[in-house]
């Protein structure tokens, strides 16, 4: 969403940068958060006919089905029958093919276009990045939309194709918000985390167990708001209730693609069959509307500055912080506390010593310039990523007749034909990664592992390239990066090594803590 004014659009665009595997320092060198600007706008869109292939051309396999009953029976296998993981592999087998036709949920009767072209792999997946061949209008949840009621009335930012004139103006205040708070992130990171691991250690003193899920929300949400609008949500109405709210929100918006565990039939009489209604959550999501515009006012200066209305910025504002950054802090940093876990004392070891001698260089404090001297702990971090990406699904509708690879074919996509990538896929494909279904803590230390770091796409686009106004990748891609290495860097500055055990919940792992090993270094 920023920069000063509406007439920065004809001109180079403002871009928001953390530190990042695009740009190689030398040891010694001092990295900032900083603002740059691109050298060229984003190219035009240009309509031509699909680009030759040396690839053999084949038809893309797989059948739809018959209206509503094809929808159907896929929805049920991909949910109840075999799995999601499941769905895809034996799609695969059975075409021979990592491209190929089928059903996404939900399906009749939330939507009737349930038709979609999916691509498994790391050749093919990356078109749906590129904003000349694929319109990302409408497609941020697939193949329905949630209602607009649930964001005010306003299609927000994730629903927008960068061709969108809004878009443009929406990103700019999102790069403004998080450029004028730049100073406020590791401080508030480290008071909001350390009351998580006070909480943690004392729920393990009590029961010998510790949900880190609970402990992390809540430290997830202060953090955001402390750090992003100087905002502490204890000291408002809004209290402690900020983390339950935002879930019951997200499910208003995402139910009819969740598994949440309740019996078959219940789940698909309701939320697979039904949207919720908007109105069920009305009052609870003028709670947080009244939050955050009551703690945004230099943001929706900006915004007027910039043609946006008061109203629309903090719809966006709200979705941009509740949606995108809590959400994907709510499912991502339990995946990383999951690997590592898993993973085992030795790299627990070797991060906790790389970790405290890089921040003792640097005299015992947090800097940009210390993490950058971490190599092992930013690789377990693109790792984590990698295995296990936040937004595992991702939608583009081709805008032309395309010609898409895979590793062995090339494949003949009509214009308006949905495009679907599972990204789990793409990031394990075995043609890339060796050992690709482990994971691999320096996976990407040293420079070869750098060099596969294009295949990085947790964000939206790949981890070598940068968000801009003309692309969908994430506007705070480098934000969530910063706090993921944060989170690591925390927890080995404080601990030595810790056990857990994993489940599952709707929204991805579900961690206890068994054991904390105190530093003793």
């Amino acid at each position: 969403m920023a920069s000063s004014s509406s007439s920065t659009l004809s001109s180079p665009f403002l871009r928001l940068e953390f530190p990042s595997a695009r740009n190689q320092r030398s040891p010694n060198h001092v990295s900032f958060i900083r603002a740059s600007v691109s050298e060229k706008p984003p190219p035009a869109v240009s309509v031509t006919s699909p680009e030759p292939s040396k690839l053999p051309i084949r038809k893309i396999p797989g059948d739809c089905g018959l209206p509503v009953i094809g929808p159907f029976k896929d929805r049920q296998d991909y949910f109840y029958n075999q799995g999601r993981d499941e769905f895809f592999k034996s799609r695969i087998q059975k075409y021979q093919s990592t491209v190929f036709r089928t059903n996404m949920p939900p399906g009749p009767f939330i939507t009737f276009k349930p038709n979609v072209v999916v691509l498994l792999d790391g050749k093919s997946f990356p078109v749906l990045f590129d904003t000349s061949k694929v319109e990302k209008k409408d497609v941020f949840t697939g193949t329905y939309m949630p209602s607009t009621d649930l964001t005010g009335g306003y299609r927000v930012l994730s629903y927008l194709d960068p061709s969108e004139p809004k878009h443009a103006l929406l990103k700019q205040l999102v790069f403004f918000l998080l450029k004028s708070r730049r100073n406020h992130v590791i401080p508030q990171f480290h008071a909001s985390y350390k009351d998580l691991f006070d909480q943690l250690e004392s729920n393990l003193a009590e029961t010998g167990k510790a949900s880190f899920g609970d402990a992390n929300d809540q430290a997830a949400f202060n953090f955001l708001a402390r750090s992003l609008f100087a905002a502490n949500p204890a000291d408002s109405k809004l209290g402690r209730d900020g983390p339950k709210i935002v879930q019951k929100w997200v499910l208003f918006q995402l139910g009819p693609v969740l598994r949440l565990g309740l019996p078959q039939f219940l789940e698909e009489s309701t939320i697979r069959t039904f949207r919720l209604p908007a109105a069920l959550i009305k009052k609870d999501y003028q709670r947080l509307y009244d939050f955050f515009y009551s703690s945004s006012s230099s943001v929706l200066d900006e915004a007027e500055r910039l043609g946006i209305t008061r109203d629309e910025a903090c719809h966006n504002l709200l979705f941009a912080t509740c949606f995108n950054s809590f959400g994907g802090m709510k499912l991502f940093f339990p995946n990383v506390i999951k690997w590592i876990g898993r993973a085992g004392v030795k790299l627990h070891a070797r991060l906790a010593q790389e970790i405290r001698s890089a921040v003792r260089d640097a005299g015992g404090e947090i800097t940009m310039a210390a993490m950058e001297n971490m190599p092992l702990m930013k690789s377990v971090v693109y790792e984590a990523f990698r295995i296990d990406p936040p937004v595992p699904l991702q939608f583009g509708r081709a805008k032309r007749d395309l010609l898409i690879e895979s590793h062995d074919h090339a494949f003949q996509v009509k214009e308006g034909d949905l495009l679907f990538g599972y990204q789990p896929f793409a990031t394990k494909d075995p043609r890339i990664f060796d050992r690709a279904e482990e994971f691999v803590g320096d996976r990407f230390v040293g420079e070869e592992g750098e060099k596969l770091l294009k295949h990085v796409l947790w964000s939206n686009g790949p981890e070598t390239e940068s968000p801009t106004v003309g692309n969908k990748q994430c506007a705070g891609k480098d934000f969530v990066t910063l706090v993921s290495r944060l989170l690591v860097v925390e927890f080995f500055l404080r601990y030595d090594s810790f056990d857990i055990q994993v489940g599952t919940s709707p929204l991805g792992s579900k961690i206890t803590i068994t054991s904390l090993k105190r530093s003793s270094f």
